[in-house]
Formats: structure tokens, sequence, C-alpha cells
């Protein structure tokens, strides 16, 4: 049993981050050269996101009704398969339009069949008193392992690269890039079989059980509640943090001036405080309260993007740096604890899934968007302004998250309060 137990939580956090390795994963860690090689700017990927976002957003919506009423295994052996095969697609390097229809189509395959059922998993795979652990493992987990892949592909373009920028051809880039894509592409499909072989049926769950019968006159009450209000607002906020972090490595080229390797490798460096975040605050959160631990992760972003929108850190590189890794030290933690506090609103678990489909339609609507706004800021050839603006109109977005954050814990607060009297 707890063999199995090690098993399953482990091909959650492998196939929990595979399925991200392509739309975004690839582009967060290579994108000054993809930029290069697609002949594309900032605001264009910001285009081709969005419509990820659209299609994204409803299939949030949809799929926390099917991981209700189907097994996990499948559901996530097929979103990874589906999504493997639009990275054959991408290995052609298509041109923009065709990229657009790629991320709209990725948007599907993603979401609708995965990532309710992912957090419905998780959520089964511990007990009430340890959910921070089990969806701090999961992020962490999942940081780990984009991190190695990351740092697999950074190896590559050191390998493939000489050592001056300026010798490196067009061509070289796309073959480089080229081989990074069809790696993952490959890495995402054996991971869709090792998902459908190893991952328990049910996940030890008896779905015919009394416990975990559907009722919609229930899942849609859950709407009413301010309490999903609040913990989808306390999620936007956190991934509109998230989606930033794909912009610490092109500020290293474009305001340190450093070369495509030494940018990737700090992109990849930030990827490795993921797992150490989530992680330690996920075991943290089980001796403490998950939604107490999200206030100083807020505060701490919004610090930092402050201090970077302003002159202080502007001829001091060590500050920057600081900041950038109180940043993602907060991104990332918020990362292990806005799933933990499910549990805290006393949900029944027969209705996790419709809950994490209702809270993502508003909680993950910066897949829409943030891109677009940071590519529009940002324009062509940024410069320190442009990134200064960005941080300037990006630190409103954690301050409401704390006073979302404060609100969800009057909210639970009251609620425990009437139940005692």
């Amino acid at each position: 049993m707890y063999k199995q137990k090690i098993t399953s939580m482990l091909v959650l956090i492998i196939a929990g981050e595979a399925i991200f390795l392509l739309p975004f994963i690839l582009m967060r860690v290579f994108k000054p050269i993809i930029r290069e090689v697609f002949l594309i700017s900032d605001a264009q990927i910001g285009e081709a996101q969005a419509l990820y976002g659209i299609t994204g957003i409803i299939s949030y919506f949809i799929g926390g009704f099917i991981a209700d009423k189907w097994e996990a295994r499948k559901l996530l052996s097929f979103s990874l398969l589906f999504t493997a095969l639009g990275g054959l697609l991408l290995v052609s390097i298509p041109d923009i339009f065709t990229l657009k229809i790629l991320y709209a189509f990725w948007g599907i395959s993603t979401i609708l069949l995965f990532w309710a059922p992912l957090i419905k998993a998780t959520r089964q795979w511990g007990h009430r008193n340890n959910q921070g652990l089990s969806f701090g493992l999961l992020d962490g987990g999942r940081g780990l392992f984009a991190a190695l892949i990351s740092l697999f592909g950074a190896t590559i373009l050191t390998s493939f690269f000489p050592t001056k920028n300026s010798n490196i051809s067009l061509h070289h880039k796309i073959y480089t890039l080229q081989y990074i894509i069809g790696a993952i592409t490959l890495i995402v499909f054996s991971i869709a079989f090792l998902t459908w072989k190893k991952l328990p049926k049910n996940t030890n769950i008896d779905t015919k059980s009394k416990e975990f019968q559907f009722n919609f006159s229930k899942a849609f009450s859950l709407i009413k509640k301010p309490e999903v209000i609040y913990h989808s607002l306390i999620i936007f906020c956190a991934y509109c943090s998230y989606k930033l972090t794909g912009v610490y490595g092109t500020y290293a080229k474009d305001v340190w001036n450093f070369s495509l390797q030494k940018a990737t490798y700090f992109a990849v460096f930030i990827q490795f405080i993921r797992p150490l975040a989530a992680i330690s605050i996920g075991w943290l959160a089980d001796k403490l309260i998950p939604s107490i631990l999200i206030i100083p992760c807020f505060f701490s972003i919004m610090l930092s993007a402050l201090l970077l929108s302003s002159n202080i850190s502007n001829n001091n590189i060590y500050l920057a740096f600081l900041s950038f890794f109180v940043m993602a030290l907060g991104t990332y933690s918020l990362r292990g604890l806005y799933f933990a506090i499910i549990e805290e609103t006393k949900t029944p678990i027969q209705m996790t899934g419709t809950l994490v489909g209702i809270i993502s339609v508003i909680g993950f609507a910066p897949d829409i968007f943030m891109s677009l706004f940071i590519g529009y800021l940002l324009g062509e050839n940024p410069t320190i302004l442009e990134y200064q603006k960005l941080f300037s109109y990006f630190s409103l977005l954690p301050f409401l998250g704390l006073v979302a954050t404060l609100l969800f814990r009057k909210e639970i607060n009251n609620e425990t309060k009437s139940l005692n009297y």
C-alpha cells in the first residue's frame, strides 16, 4: 500500500509537469532563442498564448465535471498523448498562424481531461491533515522535473553553440531548437505510456460508494459561496506572478546583456527554486494554516516588484538578482499552497473536481491576457524602462491577492464560528 502511494505521487508529479513542457516550460526557459528562430516578438507569443487561455478557460469548467465522473488514469494518459502530438507539429518550426492554432489546441489537450483530475487525485492521495504536504510534493516535484528538463535543454545549447554568440548562424539555432523540441516531445509520449501503466485504476477510490456520488445542485451552489470567489482571486493573482517568471530570462539578456546561454541558465536557476519553495512551504502549511502562509508570500512578491520597478535596482545587479530570487520564492511557495486551502473550505471530496473547475475559470484566466500584457508592454526591443513599467503595473496584482487572502480568512473564520454556535 505504501509503495503504491509513492508510485502514485511520482506519476502524478511527472505527468503533472510533462503536460506543460511543450506549451509553457519550453517557452519560459528558451524564449530568447525561440524569438530568434520563429522570428516572432513577445507580443506575438502573447497572442498565441491568449488563444490557449481562451480554449483553456472553457476546458477548465467542463473538465471539472469530467473529473468527478471518470478515473484519473485514463484522462491523464489521453491528455498527455494528445499534447505530445502537438509537439510533432512544433518541431517543424511552423509560421505564426499555425503556432496560434497549435496553442488553441493545447488549451484543450492540456486542460479538459487533465487539470481537475490531477488536483482531485492529489487531494485523494493525502488526508485532511496533510493537504499542504500533498500539494507541496506535487508542485515541488513538478518543479524539480521541469528544472531537470530545462537543465538538459540548457546543456544542449551549451554543447551545440560556439562560445561567441556572433558566430551562431540562424540555421544552427533552428537545428538546436528542433533537437530540444523533439527530445521533449518524445519525453511526453513516454510519460503518457508510463501514466497508463503505473497510475492505479481509480486511484484506489471506490467511485460507486455514496461518498463519491455526484450532485449537480450542490455543484452549482459552490459558485455562490464567497470563499470560492476569494479562492479564485488568490489563484488568479498567484498565477499572474507565475506567468511573470517567463520574463526573468529575457530580462537577464535584455538588461544585464547576458548571452543566450547565460540567460537560459539564469532561467533554469529560477526553476530550481520551485521544488525547494513548494515542498518546504507545504510541510510548514501542515504545521500551521495554509491560508495564513499565503499572506507573506504575496507581500514579498509585491515588495520585490516595487524594487524592480524603481531606480534603486537600476545600477545594482545584486539587488535586482535578490529581488528576482525573493519574487520567485514567493511565487513558487504560492503554488504549493493555493490548492491546499481547499480543505479549509470543507468541500466534500466528491465535489473536488467541480470546485477546481469553477475556481480555475477565474484563477487561470491570466492564460488569456498575461502574455499579451507582458508582450505589449515590453515591445520588440525592451530596455530597462519597459521592464520597470511592467513591474510597476504588476505590483498591483500581489496587493489584490493579499486583500483576497485576508477576505478568505475572514469568511472561513466566520463559518467556523457559526458552526461552533
